[in-house]
C-alpha cells in the first residue's frame, strides 16, 4: 500500500504492515485487523510490542461509554516492548532497548504545559488510541504488533523492571504517582488513605510504602482485607460501610487517593482527613460529585483531581518503582483470551491487572482469523 502524502517524511521509508485487535462497533468485541503504521520519521522510535496492559478505560472506550469512540478501535495504552529502529535525530534510544509507551503519543510540544513537562495538560495532547494524530490518521493502541512513536513519548524500562509487570505502571502507576508527588503525599511518616483496591489502588498502596508512608486501604469489600495487609503491605484496612471503623479513623489521614469510579458519598470520607487534608480524585464517576461546602471550608480541606502525568515524571516513576521493587500484580493472558478478559474486567474479576502477551500470541490469533 502506497503511503499518503501525510505519511511521507523527508527521508521516506515504507509504511509498515501491522496487525491489531480491533473493535468494529460499540459491542466492543475484538478481532484481528490488518493496519499500517507510519514510516519512521526523523524523531521516531519503532517498537515491537511484547506486552500491553488492559486498563479499565479501554473497556469504557470500546463500549463508547464516553460518547467519543471512533471505530475501528485498537485500544491499549500500557505498552511495553523493544526498539527495532530509530529515526536519524533520535539520541535517547537505540535498537534493542526495552521501552514503554503510556497514554499519550504526541502533543503540541510548544505550549506552556509542554514546556514545563506536563504534556498531559496540553490542549493538543494526542492519546495513544482513539485520537486524531497530526497527520489526520486515527491512533491505534497497544493491542497490536508494533507502533511508531515520537521519542519524547517513549520511556525507558530500567533493567530491574520486568516488561509484563511494569507495563501497567505506564497508566496506573503514573496516575497515582503524579498526584502523590505534586500534593506532598510522598513524605515518610505521613498517613495516606487509598480508597478502592483495584488496578489503581493496589499500585497506590505500593508507592505509598515505597515513600515510607503509613498506608490505610479504605474499601467497601471486607474480603480484600487479607490481601491489602498481607500481599500488598498496607498498614491498616477500613471497611467503608462499617460505622465504627470509620469513626475510629476520623481525622487521622494527611491525604486520600480516591481511585473509585462509582458515585459514592464523599462526606464521610472527608471526615477521615486531618485539618488541611487533601482528597485527590483519579477515578471518573459518571455523575457530578455532591459535597456540602462546609465539609471543605470548616477545616481547610482540599478536593483535587489528577490525570496521568508528564513524560519526565513517568520516567521518574518507573525508575523509582524499579529501585523499590514496585510492580503491578498481573494476570498474563494470550491474545485469544482478550474478549474473555474484558468480560471479567467488567465484573472486577482480576487481581489486579490483565496484561496481554502480545509478543508470543498475537501472530497466532491473526493467522487463524484473517
Amino acid at each position: 500500500m502506497a503511503p499518503t502524502a501525510a505519511e511521507q517524511t523527508e527521508h521516506h521509508q515504507h509504511t509498515r504492515k501491522a496487525v491489531g485487535l480491533a473493535a468494529r462497533d460499540d459491542a466492543g468485541h475484538l478481532s484481528p485487523l490488518a493496519i499500517t503504521r507510519r514510516s519512521t520519521g526523523d524523531d521516531d522510535v519503532v517498537i515491537k510490542i511484547l506486552y500491553c496492559g488492559i486498563c479499565h478505560s479501554d473497556l469504557h472506550a470500546l463500549k463508547n461509554d464516553w460518547k467519543n469512540s471512533r471505530y475501528p478501535m485498537i485500544p491499549g495504552h500500557e505498552i511495553a516492548g523493544e526498539v527495532t529502529e530509530v529515526g536519524k535525530n533520535v539520541s535517547k534510544f537505540k535498537a534493542g532497548d526495552r521501552v514503554g509507551v503510556g497514554c499519550m503519543v504526541n502533543s503540541c510540544r510548544s505550549c506552556e504545559s509542554c514546556d514545563k513537562g506536563f504534556e498531559n495538560h496540553c490542549p493538543g495532547m494526542i492519546l495513544t488510541y482513539n485520537s486524531v494524530d497530526v497527520d489526520g490518521t486515527v491512533t491505534y493502541g497497544g493491542y497490536s504488533s508494533m507502533v511508531v512513536v515520537h521519542e519524547r513519548f517513549v520511556v525507558r524500562f530500567p533493567d530491574a523492571m520486568p516488561l509484563d509487570k511494569g507495563a501497567p505502571l505506564l497508566c496506573a502507576g503514573i496516575t497515582v504517582y503524579s498526584p502523590m508527588k505534586y500534593h506532598g503525599l510522598n513524605v515518610p511518616g505521613l498517613h495516606l488513605g487509598v480508597l478502592g483496591l483495584g488496578g489503581l489502588g493496589h499500585v497506590a498502596v505500593k508507592f505509598g510504602k515505597a515513600f515510607g508512608m503509613k498506608v490505610t486501604v479504605i474499601s467497601s469489600s471486607p474480603g480484600k482485607k487479607e490481601e491489602a495487609l498481607g500481599r500488598l503491605g498496607a498498614d491498616a484496612f477500613i471497611v467503608s460501610k462499617d460505622a465504627d471503623e470509620m469513626k475510629a479513623a476520623m481525622s487521622t489521614m494527611d491525604g486520600i487517593i480516591n481511585t473509585v469510579s462509582a458515585n459514592i458519598p464523599l462526606t464521610p470520607l472527608f471526615g477521615l482527613l486531618k485539618p488541611n487534608g487533601k482528597m485527590i480524585m483519579v477515578g471518573l464517576p459518571e455523575k457530578p460529585i455532591e459535597i456540602p461546602p462546609f465539609v471543605l471550608v470548616a477545616t481547610n480541606k482540599t478536593l483535587a483531581g489528577s490525570i496521568i502525568g508528564g513524560m519526565s515524571d513517568t520516567q521518574e516513576m518507573l525508575d523509582l518503582a524499579a529501585k523499590h521493587g514496585v510492580t503491578a500484580d498481573i494476570e498474563v493472558v494470550g491474545a485469544e483470551y482478550v474478549n474473555t478478559a474484558l468480560e471479567r474486567l467488567a465484573k472486577n474479576d482480576v487481581r489486579y491487572r490483565f496484561v496481554i502477551d502480545i509478543g508470543n500470541t498475537l501472530d497466532k490469533v491473526a493467522a487463524t482469523t484473517e
